[in-house]
This record gives C-alpha cells, structure tokens and sequence, in this order.
C-alpha cells in the first residue's frame, strides 16, 4: 500500500489544529482514526509527518515464487510439510502458506480416511 501524500496529511493536521476531532477529521478525509492518531504523535513526539521509507527488501519467498507455481500444478495435494522438505524452502509453514495465498495458488485436499456416518437414535 502507498503511503499518504504529504499534501493529505498537511490537510489532516490543518484541521486537527483548527479543533476537530480525530474522528471528524478520520471521516472527513477517509482515512481511519488510528493513523491520524499516530500522525499527530509522531508530530508532537519527533516533529515528523513525512511518510517513512520501506526497508527496500523484498520479501525471501519471491526468490521461489516460480518453484511453488510449478509444485503445485504437477502436485496439486501436496501438504505444505511435504513443500517446504521436498523443495528445502527456507520458509517456516506459516510463512509458506501465507505465499501460497498471496500467489493466487489454492489447493485442495482431499481426505484419505473415509467421512464418518453420524447416526441418531
């Protein structure tokens, strides 16, 4: 996501300075409450507004991004444990399966046991 213009948020402390409220103000310029809380923190705390810079790194997993795309179509079942030993990711499983998701890649897996019959009496 982009940061906020510098010129939004000039407009946000202009009017947080003229007494609105955080909330009007929020509504006002669609923006939530919390960040114009926390822009008039790092204000008042560091007398900065300008938008921080990113790290500039990008995340490990788009170094496997083709590899994961490829596992997946020729094996579409493979577990995300059977993944990360066969292909050794370096990523945890939390990790890879939040990749999997930010890459579009959804599997589904189906059950080997079969389903079990409740029945009542």
């Amino acid at each position: 996501m982009k940061a906020y213009s510098m010129d939004l948020r000039e407009r946000v402390l202009a009017d947080c300075d003229e007494g609105l409220k955080t909330r009007a103000v929020a509504t006002k310029y669609r923006v939530s409450e919390s960040w114009v809380r926390r822009l008039l923190q790092r204000r008042r705390e560091r007398g900065e507004v300008a938008p921080r810079k990113g790290s500039g790194r990008r995340p490990k997993w788009t170094a496997y991004a083709d590899t994961l795309r490829n596992a997946i179509r020729e094996q579409p079942d493979i577990t995300l444990h059977e993944l990360k030993q066969r292909y050794g990711l370096p990523l945890s499983v939390p990790t890879l399966s939040r990749t999997l998701h930010r890459l579009g890649l959804t599997f589904k897996k189906k059950c080997s046991v079969r389903r079990s019959r409740t029945v009542l009496t």
